[in-house]
C-alpha cells in the first residue's frame, strides 16, 4: 500500500527530531541527577546514552523503510 506524499513528510519530519530531542532529553535527565546527587559527570553519562537512543531509532526507521520499500 503506497502512502500519501504527506504521510512521507510527516514520517521524514519526525527523524529530523529524533536524533536532538534525545540527545536533550538525556543531557536533562543528567543535569537533574546531577544536582539530586551532587555529581558533576552523570549529565555526560545520559548525554552519551541519549545520542546512542537517538542513532538506535533512526537506524530502526531506516532498515524498516528498506524492508518496506517494494522494488
Amino acid at each position: 500500500m503506497k502512502k500519501s506524499p504527506m504521510a512521507l513528510a510527516n514520517e521524514y519530519l519526525e527523524l529530523a527530531f529524533v536524533l536532538p530531542v534525545s540527545t536533550f532529553v538525556g543531557y536533562a535527565i543528567g543535569y537533574l541527577l546531577d544536582k539530586a546527587f551532587g555529581t558533576h559527570f552523570l549529565y555526560l553519562v545520559f548525554l552519551i546514552l541519549g545520542t546512542v537512543g537517538g542513532f538506535v531509532q533512526l537506524i530502526r526507521r531506516f532498515t524498516r523503510d528498506k524492508t518496506d520499500d517494494p522494488q
